[in-house]
């Protein structure tokens, strides 16, 4: 029945492609979901990925819209004599198949990983010039999402045309398949991927992989600031270095294709709960992937009621889908070892003609920071509506699950009676039409044409605040 609905969907989005951005229908807000690699890595198994699922449903995370559960590197044996693909019989005993249809039985999608190289990235085998044969093992495994990787690949790389070809090939693959799957590209941004990308895929990465620290520099990330085309994207890339990045890239993603800044890290490591809160709301606001990178089952109350933060997943999986702008960066000393930190102010257009915006304080110590409407609508012409406005002031995290709720939630394995949103009850667009006061956070004030927005960020920490019209 899931899979006869998935297919219906399809077939109905698919129907008017011409009207719609997205190459194959997919993709018409960010992807959210779960992967295992930022903790687990290749400690993967059937268990782990049942119980994660089992876990993301109980708590209500499934229900926020984390409905995707990604098996990333090592799942795999090697190739049988005629050369598909081979699932690891001690990993996954009863075959992926089995595991697809526990994901579906539970309302889940299954996502999968490979590699567009001769190996994938932890050294099993990759699907460089085995395209139709991988795709069409996706498709008959119930796979509905492909991670798709960059390591070996030959040195086909180093033009945008090359990398387009071989990421193509794959992209051509999963649609001969006629089995509709989300395709999302890992090539850490080589070869200009934002220009191509939206062509053929759903989403893709556009750095080096993250790692849990909010501003530390590293040499195994070696491009800084707004160095987009890193000819060497490395890895240890920290949350600000992959934002400055993407700061660039906004315009050239949107419905049906999108920056992909790599998973979240809330919850894996030692980040503080501002810079948790500073990470979430950036990546909700630049429209990247929502994906879960830590253990849910271990997942401290902190960490839980931010990815639980209705109000701030509205912004991501806002209909309109248009990444916000970095309006300025400045350069603001600290007193560490690294010598400066830096402050930013970002806007972006919603659907229902509110506002989102953020000052973003990337130093070590609290800050005061202001914004004006000018800055706030960048683009506006003096005199315009938009400029010539009262505008309300709502604190996208004024009304965050408290630590109590959370802990209750996580330590009992459900959600009780806690007002935990439900998209798949209400969707974020339905909800925001009826004004659900969950997406919406809570009112502190208001800016006329001539005022100023005044507050004090936290170090490494945010503002994150929808603007809507007053009445």
């Amino acid at each position: 029945m899931f899979l006869l609905y998935l297919f219906s969907s399809f077939t109905a989005v698919s129907g008017v492609l011409g009207s719609s951005p997205s190459y194959n229908g997919l993709g018409l807000t960010p992807q959210m979901g779960w992967d295992n690699w930022n903790t687990f890595a290749c400690d993967v198994s059937e268990q782990l990925l049942l119980d994660t699922a089992d876990r993301i449903s109980e708590i209500g995370l499934k229900d926020l819209g984390y409905t995707y559960v990604i098996l990333d590197d090592c799942w795999s044996s090697g190739r049988t004599a005629n050369g598909t693909l081979v699932a690891d019989k001690e990993k996954f005993p009863n075959g992926m198949s089995h595991v697809a249809d526990h994901l579906h039985n539970n309302n889940f999608l299954f996502g999968m990983y490979s590699s567009a190289g001769e190996y994938t990235c932890a050294g099993y085998p990759g699907s460089l010039g085995h395209e139709e044969e991988d795709a069409e093992f996706f498709a008959s495994n119930g796979v509905d999402y492909l991670k798709y990787d960059n390591c070996y690949n030959k040195g086909q790389f180093g033009a945008p045309e090359t990398s387009y070809k071989r990421y193509k090939a794959m992209s051509d693959a999963l649609n001969k398949t006629g089995r509709p799957i989300f395709y999302s590209l890992c090539n850490w941004g080589q070869d200009l991927t934002f220009y191509w990308g939206s062509d053929i895929a759903n989403s893709w990465r556009m750095s080096g992989d993250i790692y849990p620290q909010f501003t530390r520099p590293d040499s195994r990330c070696p491009c800084d600031g707004d160095q987009f085309d890193c000819a060497y994207a490395g890895f240890h890339c920290s949350i600000m270095n992959i934002l400055n990045k993407a700061a660039p890239m906004g315009q050239n993603a949107g419905i049906g294709g999108w920056n992909d800044l790599d998973n979240l890290e809330v919850g894996v490591g030692n980040l503080t709960d501002d810079e948790e809160k500073a990470h979430f709301s950036m990546w909700a606001m630049v429209k990247s992937p929502l994906v879960i990178g830590a253990d849910v089952n271990h997942l401290k109350a902190s960490s839980y009621s931010i990815y639980s933060q209705a109000s701030v997943i509205a912004i991501n999986q806002d209909p309109k889908g248009v990444p916000a702008t970095r309006v300025w960066r400045h350069q603001v000393p600290q007193t560490d070892k690294y010598g400066q930190g830096e402050i930013q102010f970002w806007s972006g257009p919603l659907d229902n003609g509110d506002q989102v915006i953020a000052l973003l304080n990337g130093g070590n110590k609290p800050r005061p920071m202001n914004t004006n409407l000018e800055e706030i609508f960048f683009d506006s012409y003096l005199g315009s509506e938009q400029l010539s406005s009262n505008w309300d002031i709502y604190d996208l995290w004024a009304n965050r699950v408290d630590n109590a709720t959370s802990a209750n939630i996580l330590n009992n394995n459900s959600v009780g009676n806690a007002t935990i949103y439900n998209a798949t009850a209400l969707s974020y667009k339905d909800g925001l039409a009826k004004n659900d006061t969950r997406l919406f956070g809570t009112k502190i004030g208001s800016i006329s044409p001539d005022g100023l927005l005044n507050t004090t960020v936290p170090a490494h920490g945010i503002a994150f605040y929808r603007l809507r019209r007053s009445t």
